[in-house]
């Protein structure tokens, strides 16, 4: 039988540069990575579009969508980007000092519904105390005017006060800087923040990697932000298509953390890296990005957790209901 064809487009992330070079391949697929290099692109046109059988997809418009009755898709429990948020909170120190100064501020966010800022409002408000329902929230870019992206995504459902950027010449990053905004959190830094004209712009934790690591030690929560989520026909029509692209992006990821740890061949630019390797195996103990459900229940449930108290869904619902049964293939 000859392999079914699956298109598949993600960021060409080092864990998925094995399966783009065709050097790991899924069983019985006939596999189009497509690059795209930003993930905002990807779920606009995943979404709005359908344009690929298979893509990364943020985890909360995944999630809030399929709550919500909308199965369009089904995800894999394989997940492209993880990261830990606290380095992206920067604020104006004339405004804000402390995370509780944030009570009652105007804060900037790309979209209030993604994934980065899920997990660092529950951050804030379980770590920090922070109240959101105080908070006004401003979209847009952080990096010019207008709207971040063309997001097709689904409106809280309890209220919550949210604005757009209507300035048509300024970014969340300028209005930052001006004291417009009190913060900005999300899934990228403002452009003033280190510019010797905004000394007053700082990250709210300087020592974020420290802050970071005890939050995993701590909690076990190495926070997840992308899942791959596939067309729900074209799964429908091609079963084993879930298990082989779930196997195909687990043994793609392998390959390029035993490159990584391979660090001799000098394949990164990174001049530390034997050390940070090594630092990274201490604070995790093991494998630091796994795929499949068990060894990720405690952060999906928690992700779950910080959607339903945000109301951006209405229940809370079984891990298990959000991922379609996948296993491994045999090689």
């Amino acid at each position: 039988m000859l392999p079914i064809q699956c298109s598949f487009a993600s960021v060409l992330y080092d864990r998925m540069v094995p399966l783009a070079l065709g050097e790991v391949q899924p069983a019985g697929l006939s596999l189009n990575f497509i690059d795209v290099p930003h993930p905002r692109q990807i779920f606009d046109r995943m979404i709005g579009n359908r344009e690929f059988d298979t893509s990364e997809l943020s985890a909360s418009e995944y999630i809030t969508r399929h709550v919500s009755g909308d199965k369009s898709f089904v995800a894999l429990p394989a997940f492209p980007l993880r990261a830990f948020r606290h380095k992206e909170i920067c604020v104006n120190t004339n405004i804000v000092k402390e995370p509780k100064d944030l009570k009652g501020k105007r804060v900037g966010i790309q979209i209030y519904t993604m994934t980065a800022g899920v997990w660092i409002r529950g951050l804030l408000q379980h770590e920090y105390g922070v109240d959101l329902s105080t908070i006004e929230w401003v979209e847009g870019k952080m990096d010019g005017p207008g709207p971040h992206g063309k997001p097709s995504i689904l409106p809280p459902l309890a209220p919550v006060t949210i604005t757009q950027n209507m300035d048509p010449a300024r970014s969340l990053s300028d209005l930052l800087e001006a004291g417009d905004i009190a913060a900005t959190i999300g899934a990228q830094m403002p452009e003033c923040l280190g510019k010797a004209r905004a000394p007053h712009i700082r990250r709210l934790f300087p020592d974020y990697k420290a802050v970071e690591i005890d939050y995993y030690k701590r909690t076990g929560i190495f926070p997840i932000m992308h899942v791959v989520a596939m067309q729900r026909e074209y799964y429908e029509a091609n079963r084993f298509a879930a298990s082989a692209l779930f196997d195909a992006l687990d043994r793609s990821k392998e390959l390029a953390r035993k490159r990584m740890e391979a660090s001799s061949i000098g394949r990164y630019m990174l001049p530390w890296l034997p050390e940070h390797v090594n630092e990274i195996r201490e604070v995790f103990g093991g494998d630091f990005w796994p795929y499949g459900v068990e060894k990720n229940r405690k952060t999906l449930e928690m992700l779950v957790q910080f959607l339903y108290e945000q109301s951006m869904i209405s229940k809370k619902v079984p891990i298990e209901e959000l991922f379609a049964p996948v296993k491994k293939m045999d090689s």
